[in-house]
């Protein structure tokens, strides 16, 4: 497993109220995650590809992505910040979460499309069934460095760790609680730790429509030596979440 940067300093993001709106309720980052297979879609993985590779989720919640990698022979790390909590505590904890947004899920039917899922029972249970998994290999995998305690925008690896570095349903999901000098922080913390690609999904907000400051963002990026990407992704569960944005560390 990757050497864990010395002593790392986690700073809460900065947030800004949330209004109540027509798209999701998002008033504070869910612990909800999704499988191996739903990552392959919605980040364009070549699974056989990255046999032996460094690869990390961050914010990576009950994601089952890490133990499922790993049993695939990928050398996978998950980041989030309440890993360290007692498996007991973590498990209640997708319970209440995984019941809120299911409730939201119904009550706003409009914002989802079942193109990855025949319906949102399917989606939900491919979820939880992800999320229990999860459980059961954090509690086999916390002190053996599969799982790290860390969060956004400074997390606890030395520079270019990881071969690939995802991070999914946080940039830009929560724009309305991180300001936008939190998501630039962010995007150049991710790319710090890559020695090659950082992959995000989706690029909207919890009402389907584009994250607004997009195009500054890459510019500014740009300015700062990264290079940034959008490519559509053969996926749609959430509206609007049918692209991904790559950035890596532009050629000099």
């Amino acid at each position: 497993m990757p050497a864990l940067a010395p002593d790392p300093i986690l700073r809460p993001a900065p947030r800004i109220a949330s209004r109540p709106g027509p798209g999701l309720d998002l008033p504070s980052v869910a612990f909800f995650g999704r499988s191996l297979a739903e990552y392959a879609k919605f980040f364009a993985l070549d699974l056989a590809a990255l046999k032996g590779r460094d690869v990390l989720d961050v914010a990576a919640g009950p994601s089952s992505f890490a133990a499922e990698a790993c049993a695939r022979k990928i050398d996978a790390v998950a980041v989030d910040p309440l890993y360290g909590d007692g498996v007991a505590v973590l498990a209640a904890r997708v319970q209440a979460d995984y019941a809120r947004m299911g409730e939201q899920m119904r009550a706003k039917r409009r914002l989802f499309r079942l193109k990855s899922f025949p319906s949102l029972d399917a989606a939900e249970l491919d979820r939880r069934t992800a999320a229990q998994r999860f459980l059961a290999d954090y509690e086999a995998r916390l002190f053996h460095g599969r799982y790290v305690c860390g969060a956004l925008p400074r997390l606890p690896f030395f520079d270019g760790t990881f071969d690939l570095v995802l991070c999914a349903h946080l940039l830009f999901l929560y724009a309305a609680q991180f300001d936008y000098d939190w998501h630039a922080a962010a995007c150049r913390e991710l790319v710090r730790v890559t020695a090659g690609e950082v992959r995000i999904h989706p690029l909207c907000g919890p009402d389907g429509k584009p994250y607004p400051a997009l195009a500054r963002l890459r510019r500014e990026l740009r300015e700062a030596g990264i290079a940034s990407e959008v490519r559509a992704v053969d996926y749609a569960f959430f509206a609007g979440a049918d692209s991904m944005l790559l950035l890596r560390r532009a050629a000099s």
